[in-house]
């Protein structure tokens, strides 16, 4: 080996979690001690152990998370704490604080709305934390660290920025990645690292110039660590590899016999640790004295022969098996460290990696899906055998995810894991099991059938739309949703009239606790186009006469609230089903789930538990801004109507955030049927909200969402029910009312003061300006 250009080698493997290892920090006492924290709720303190040069000893164990912990820093000692503090944070959206000397945390902080996903510590104590809560940015912080010049500080987002902060104000934004930002390191006062999902990492100014792009790693990467000579760095990712860089150049990757790399730290000693999907703490060194023994090495080199690699994910190109050269390609020695190379053994592909340092080819794997491997093989993935291993495609253009299936599975389930494993937003869930469905059938869907036409077709501010069709033809949202004005303002029934109405003085209009259903039903009218539809479809979605049977059992007892009738498991499983339809024949499902979902026994099954995240899923996925108007609108309405049950209203607030976004961004598609059930989800958060003035974050976002619509909505009704929320939200709590004002909500809705038709509008604006004054 060249003198100066030592490389790393294996010193120890910690098999030291039951899940994977998010976290890895190095400790400012014992000397050369460092913490773990992982997705199996512990932190461990590693030793190394004095006995055996090599390895690391648990010294302690801590527990205070009641989910994954996904984040862990130092608390450099001080008088009260000689030995320093470790902080972690994790998904209960904590921050735990423990000393080395128990196992349960000193302090407690709460005060995120989300998975705490990371951490930085500063001096003098202070803690600054990451979220998904989106503290700062346009969506979920990644990484934040402290710069050594006092008070400034830097997070990246999944929005693809970095933020650089000074006493809570945003004073600069660093543009430059194509993707989630997911790490940060500082370098010195002046400069810093950041790396990303888009497989680059940038070395950037503080203020503001990007001066260098490293391009190696070819898919996620998730963790960064300075060497303290300021210059040379280490990362780690999804490509299953460790990468040390020096002057600039990756001088060393390093495979390991994982999928995700997810954490790195440099200890004392130069030595580097990395965590991994496996749940193993794997140490490298450069220090011959620490190097593992030859029979560790050798375990470790055949753990990473046996890996399988699927060629979607990397940069191994397009196999043909039959054009791959054979065994003695492998005599002509690589030209740089980490170099790839494919050959043909038998039927089988295998992949090696040329190793500058052992001047040899080492075999990494086998890989799976080349041409000559039949279908009925299965697949082993970390040390399974699955079905398929399907290779998800998260980011256009960006290296795919695993994701392994068994027949036996269930698709939702599974894309609820992958999403979770690999910190996905929920969001994916239904493209992701409808990827699965899809990709486990051995056939595709056809083109959708051209009666499957839009029930939106015609001019869509057109109030009166659905009289273009004649009276048969069924319209998700017509009917009984532009009543009379006279009546009680939200149902139309004539709970007092307008001419009799009482002066403005008694408030009837808010605040709304009780919040607005979508009750209206044709349920003859549904179940005809269903059958319509169903007759249409793809011949592997069509549904049988007894699934039929079903949803118009379930329908005709979810429209008549007076029956004493209750839904069957199967009739709200039939439901559940279908309602992941095609998108351009689903909509009369989504009428019978709106319908569904006031019935306790639906609430309950669809609304409650991990059925929840599900539907909520399912329904934000459907509202997405490229989405069907009829499918927006009917999901918006469907969760509207979740409100009516205890479990619909804790899965909405606890998703709030998620819901809201997604609703508003509806804004701007001009349907007054999406307007009005915009309003209404944004009067039913509002009322839940009412008399509980500690939910401000949870009323800024109403607030936020009321104003910005009422920019865009001419519909009347849907400007009423904006002005009840917006009233319901600032009632009786002063903070409130002071972010109304400094959104400018008084002069936005002045101009509704003078309405005097509708009536409602003008009066419920005269109180809520009174509110504000």
């Amino acid at each position: 080996i060249m003198s100066g250009s030592n490389s790393y080698r294996l010193r120890c493997s910690l098999a030291a979690h039951e899940m994977d290892v998010r976290g890895l920090a190095a400790v400012a006492f014992p000397d050369g001690a460092f913490v773990s924290v992982s997705r199996d709720r512990t932190a461990r303190v590693w030793v190394p152990n004095p006995s055996e040069n090599q390895v690391f000893t648990e010294m302690h164990c801590m527990n205070g998370h009641s989910n994954f912990v996904s984040c862990v820093c130092i608390l450099a000692p001080n008088e009260t704490y000689p030995r320093g503090l470790i902080a972690t944070g994790g998904h209960d959206n904590n921050i735990c604080v423990f000393s080395l000397d128990r196992p349960d945390p000193l302090f407690t902080l709460k005060g995120h709305t989300n998975t705490v996903c990371t951490l930085s510590a500063g001096k003098f104590g202070t803690i600054l934390s990451g979220s998904w809560d989106t503290t700062g940015h346009s969506a979920a912080v990644w990484a934040v660290v402290i710069l050594p010049e006092q008070g400034l500080m830097l997070s990246g987002s999944a929005d693809k920025t970095i933020k650089l902060w000074k006493a809570g104000r945003c004073e600069n934004t660093y543009t430059g990645h194509e993707d989630c930002v997911r790490g940060l390191a500082v370098i010195n006062e002046v400069e810093f690292f950041s790396c990303s999902n888009d497989a680059s990492i940038r070395r950037w100014m503080v203020t503001g110039e990007c001066v260098q792009v490293y391009s190696g790693h070819t898919n996620y990467i998730y963790s960064l660590a300075v060497f303290p000579n300021g210059q040379d760095f280490i990362s780690t990712g999804e490509d299953r590899t460790l990468r040390v860089w020096r002057k600039g150049e990756c001088s060393q990757t390093i495979r390991l016999p994982a999928q995700s790399v997810w954490c790195c730290c440099i200890l004392p000693d130069g030595d580097i640790a990395v965590g991994a999907s496996d749940g193993v703490i794997r140490v490298f060194t450069e220090s011959e004295e620490r190097v593992a023994s030859a029979q560790d090495l050798q375990a470790f080199e055949d753990e990473l022969s046996k890996a399988i690699i699927d060629p979607k994910t990397g940069d191994l190109g397009d196999i043909k098996i039959e054009d791959l050269p054979g065994r003695e390609h492998l005599n002509e020695p690589g030209n740089r460290d980490g170099q790839t190379r494919l050959i043909k053994e038998g039927s089988n592909v295998e992949a090696y990696q040329w190793s500058v340092s052992d001047g040899r080819w080492v075999k990494i794997g086998d890989v799976v899906g080349g041409s000559s491997q039949q279908n009925s093989k299965r697949v082993m993935y970390e040390g399974k055998e699955y079905d398929f291993v399907f290779s998800i495609d998260v980011n256009e253009g960006g290296p795919g995810l695993k994701l392994p299936y068994n027949m036996t599975d269930d698709p939702w389930l599974t894309a609820h894991n992958f999403l979770e494993k690999n910190d996905l937003s929920p969001m994916f869930l239904d493209q992701v099991a409808n990827f699965i469905i899809e990709n486990t059938k051995g056939h595709t869907l056809g083109p959708a059938p051209a009666s499957a036409t839009d029930p939106f077709t015609g001019n869509q501010n057109d109030i009166h739309t659905h009289t273009l069709f004649g009276a048969g033809r069924y319209i998700p949202g017509s009917g009984g949703d532009d009543q009379g004005f006279g009546a009680d303002p939200f149902t139309g029934g004539s709970a007092y009239s307008s001419s009799s109405a009482p002066k403005a003085t008694t408030n009837i209009f808010f605040p709304n606790m009780d919040g607005v259903m979508f009750e209206q039903a044709n349920t003859t009218q549904i179940l005809g186009k269903l059958r319509e539809l169903n007759s249409t479809a793809p011949a592997d979605r069509k549904l049988s006469d007894a699934a039929l049977d079903c949803l118009e059992k379930l329908l005709l007892l979810v429209a008549d609230q007076k029956s004493p009738a209750q839904p069957t498991a199967e009739q709200i499983s039939v439901l559940w089903r279908t309602s992941h339809w095609p998108e351009d024949i689903v909509f009369p499902v989504l009428d019978i789930l709106r319908l569904a979902v006031r019935h306790p026994e639906v609430n309950a099954q669809l609304c409650g538990g991990t059925e929840g995240a599900s539907l909520c899923n399912h329904l934000l996925g459907l509202m997405s801004p490229e989405g069907r108007p009829a499918n927006q609108m009917l999901a918006l309405r469907t969760l509207c109507n979740c409100f009516s049950g205890s479990h619909g209203r804790a899965l909405l607030l606890g998703q709030r955030d998620a819901v809201l976004s997604r609703a508003g961004d509806l804004r701007v598609v001009s349907n007054k049927n999406i307007h009005v059930a915009l309003a209404t989800l944004v009067l039913n958060y509002a009322g839940r909200l009412y008399g509980q003035p500690t939910e401000i974050e949870a009323k800024a976002q109403c607030l936020s969402v009321a104003s910005t619509t009422l920019e865009v909505v001419h519909d009347k009704e849907a400007v009423f029910r904006l002005l009840v929320a917006l009233g319901t939200t600032v009632a009786g709590d002063s903070t409130a009312k002071d972010l109304a004002r400094s959104l400018g909500v008084n002069s936005q809705i002045s101009k509704y003061a003078r309405v005097s038709d509708p009536a409602k509008v003008g009066e419920c604006c005269r109180l809520v300006l009174d509110e504000l004054q």
